[in-house]
């Protein structure tokens, strides 16, 4: 494949930790659902849990042989007591309420670390729960009114590399929702890696007029700015949109993997005029990682 396309430019990326586990249940659309609710919000930029879907597995390849969902969680920041909170928050509210949901530790390495369940999942039971051994695991299993949600005791907490990112310059919407479409699917083919922003319009920049909100929009990129900022603009002329894909992975190696299979399908597509990425001159990842350097 030919990169004339592709700036010689690079993103920031950074050690982050994360938890990966499986989620199953009894039907495909119950664990879709469970997996897109518990992964919605992307917000590790305000400090808060974000997630993604990995992939999903046949009932063959889970403990409990039920369908599978692969999902990661990462935590924003080094606060491990409030991620594990913000966490059980979207266990609690997006896969406990779901009917015959079940969650089981799914470390891609065994890890030293991990969360308790019991004290932040497990109480939902109130104080009716109790523990048992099944499908090789230890669980707990919280009674609640279709009987009934069970988890497993720890998680893990891994190590793993966030903020690997590129951005594909489209002429047309179409160019948009397509090259994002066929990145994303590409990139979930990669075992690790997860897009906890899907297609993502909304680039972003650490210096803000309003720090109260967190981090507002990186106006020098947006194409309804072009005039009003006129030579201050970074916008290319033929260029009407910048989507931004964002990758975080279970390891560097698997990170830039998965950037290069986002970018590979987003060429193919007719309207994507070239590939760049998001970076603030090295200032706010400890990892500068060329794209073509990935790409060779």
């Amino acid at each position: 494949m030919s990169y004339e396309k592709v700036e010689n430019t690079f993103f920031e990326a950074f050690e982050g930790q994360y938890v990966r586990a499986l989620i199953t249940g009894p039907t495909k659309e119950l664990v879709e659902r469970a997996a897109y609710d518990s992964t919605s919000t992307p917000s590790a930029v305000i400090g808060r849990v974000e997630g993604g879907v990995e992939g999903f597995l046949a009932k063959s390849e889970t403990p409990d042989g039920r369908y599978g969902a692969v999902v990661q969680y990462w935590l924003g920041g080094d606060n491990v007591e409030k991620f594990a909170f913000e966490l059980s928050y979207r266990i609690r509210q997006d896969i406990l309420v779901k009917p015959f949901m079940r969650v089981f530790d799914y470390p891609d390495e065994k890890s030293d670390e991990s969360i308790e369940m019991m004290d932040i999942v497990g109480h939902c039971g109130d104080g009716y729960e109790w523990t048992v051994e099944e499908y090789g695991r230890k669980l707990i299993n919280v009674p609640i009114a279709v009987p009934d949600f069970q988890i497993e005791e720890k998680l893990s907490l891994n190590k793993g590399t966030m903020g690997g990112n590129f951005w594909y310059l489209c002429e047309t919407q179409e160019a948009v929702l397509e090259g994002g479409k066929r990145a994303l699917d590409a990139i979930q083919s990669v075992t690790g890696a997860i897009a906890p922003f899907d297609i993502c319009s909304a680039a972003s920049k650490p210096e803000t007029n309003y720090p109260e909100i967190g981090p507002t929009t990186n106006h020098v990129y947006c194409p309804s700015l072009k005039e009003r900022l006129g030579s201050e603009s970074k916008v290319p002329g033929e260029v009407n949109y910048i989507p931004e894909i964002v990758i975080n992975a279970v390891s560097e190696d698997a990170m830039n993997e998965a950037v290069k299979a986002g970018i590979d399908a987003a060429l193919e597509v007719e309207g994507v005029i070239s590939i760049s990425a998001g970076n603030y001159d090295g200032k706010l990842g400890d990892k500068n990682i060329n794209l073509l350097d990935i790409l060779k």
